[in-house]
């Protein structure tokens, strides 16, 4: 008889994890659409409402807290009820959230909207990169997650369209409208997804792991070969878990990586991406040339999301997300000294192929150094607090901005991005574990 687990790895690309990865991946290209357009928001929001810097950091930097209270619950309910919950309730809170926003009123509205916008944002993220790793054979594990996450790609790119072609036009407004509404349907259509067989058969409900791992090995043309219930499975549902657990002498090691590489992520991605339209303006560009500069630019993060899908599955995800963690600090530093359009260009499309490469082997290793009863919890947590990093980026970028001026500021901005990044593929390198090539339970044996 096979386990729950072997029977996962024996099978191939399966209709049913197609549609997994299609159902979870149109909600993650929405949740992108709605980051990559508030960076369009603020510029327009700012010239419309007079707001100053600080209220324009406040509004980059909201969101991200509820990113971050969204992560860390979520994690735990997603171990409590299940992923599939979780990530379709949290896209409906994200989707009226977002599609409010268009109808704020005046900027305390807005930030509230926008909190719960991240909120719900915060907590789909950890949870999706969980079900999808739990769903996926071992030897295409990471290759999965980093394809879910180059929906975030799409997202992006569509965001920039929008702000590029709509707002300008249109008004910012739109933009929030085109972001909330759509993902409103995306969560109904989640309805038929299933439920994770691994978290399935941790809780107890082994029958209904059976029932689903049957469906998929007929979908493969794959006998089936049912496991009977063990006393280990029943063991498993009594097992109470704390976030204090995230900190014992056997996951604590992980735990610190984890943490430093969401910290570093977080900071240096968004405090580059938020800023970038502004701080193009402000080197003299119109707001409409900086949209189609960040649109072009984005068109890279695409390779880099596909490249780092094809080496996470050859090379390791701890070589990998060192070497992309390097490649963004080196294109961040040049990027910051860029003097020329074609410069601008070239050095900023290299940001977004490392940023973002990276961003997708964060999310594939993610999930894989915690046990399933508790790897929605130990992900949601790392996220929550790397959530702290993107919520203090919106602040600190503009104060080394506004200190050293216009020209100095902005390449210090870069400076600083570059030294984070850089610190983050130290820690990698050094502290980082190899989980290629292992399954979810050999991994959580020797961590």
């Amino acid at each position: 008889m096979l386990n729950i687990a072997s029977r996962i790895d024996r099978l191939p690309m399966t209709p049913m994890l197609k549609k997994i990865l299609l159902l979870t991946g149109i909600g993650w290209m929405f949740d992108a659409m709605d980051q990559g357009m508030v960076s369009g928001v603020m510029a327009a929001i700012g010239k419309e409402w007079a707001l100053d810097p600080g209220q324009l950091a406040l509004l980059g930097s909201v969101g991200m807290l509820g990113m971050a209270l969204g992560a860390g619950l979520s994690g735990m309910a997603a171990d409590k009820w299940g992923r599939r919950s979780v990530i379709m309730w949290t896209l409906v809170i994200y989707g009226v959230s977002s599609a409010l926003s268009g109808f704020a009123v005046n900027f305390t509205m807005l930030l509230m909207l926008r909190f719960c916008t991240g909120f719900g944002l915060g907590g789909e993220l950890p949870a999706a990169s969980t079900l999808v790793s739990e769903f996926s054979p071992t030897r295409m594990r990471g290759r999965n997650v980093i394809i879910l996450e180059s929906f975030w790609a799409w997202g992006w790119l569509i965001a920039a369209f929008v702000a590029y072609l709509f707002i300008p036009v249109y008004g910012w407004r739109m933009a929030f409208f085109v972001g909330g509404i759509p993902a409103l349907f995306a969560a109904f259509f989640r309805m038929a997804m299933p439920e994770s067989p691994r978290y399935l058969e941790s809780v107890g409900k082994t029958a209904e792991a059976e029932k689903l791992l049957m469906v998929m090995e007929e979908q493969a043309n794959i006998s089936s070969q049912a496991k009977t219930v063990t006393n280990e499975t029943d063991k498993l549902t009594q097992i109470k878990t704390s976030f204090l657990d995230l900190w014992s002498k056997q996951y604590i090691r992980s735990t610190i990586v984890l943490w430093v590489i969401w910290f570093g992520i977080n900071f240096g991605y968004y405090g580059f991406v938020l800023w970038t339209p502004s701080l193009l303006v402000a080197k003299g560009f119109t707001l409409t040339k900086s949209f189609e500069f960040t649109l072009i630019m984005c068109i890279a993060q695409l390779p880099g999301y596909f490249s780092a899908a094809y080496l996470i599955e050859k090379v390791g995800r701890k070589k990998v997300l060192a070497i992309y963690f390097a490649g963004t600090a080196l294109s961040a530093w040049l990027f910051g000294h860029a003097g020329s359009v074609e410069q601008i260009l070239i050095y900023g499309s290299m940001l977004y192929f490392f940023s973002l490469g990276a961003w997708g082997c964060v999310y594939a290793y993610t999930p894989e150094v915690y046990p399933t009863f508790f790897r929605a919890t130990g992900s949601g947590w790392a996220a929550a607090f790397g959530r702290i990093g993107a919520f203090s980026a919106p602040f600190i970028v503009p104060v080394i901005y506004n200190y050293y001026g216009t020209e100095i500021g902005y390449t210090n901005v870069f400076i600083t991005l570059t030294l984070v990044f850089a610190v983050v593929a130290i820690v990698v390198a050094v502290f980082g574990k190899e989980t290629m090539g292992k399954t979810l339970e050999e991994i959580n044996q020797t961590v």
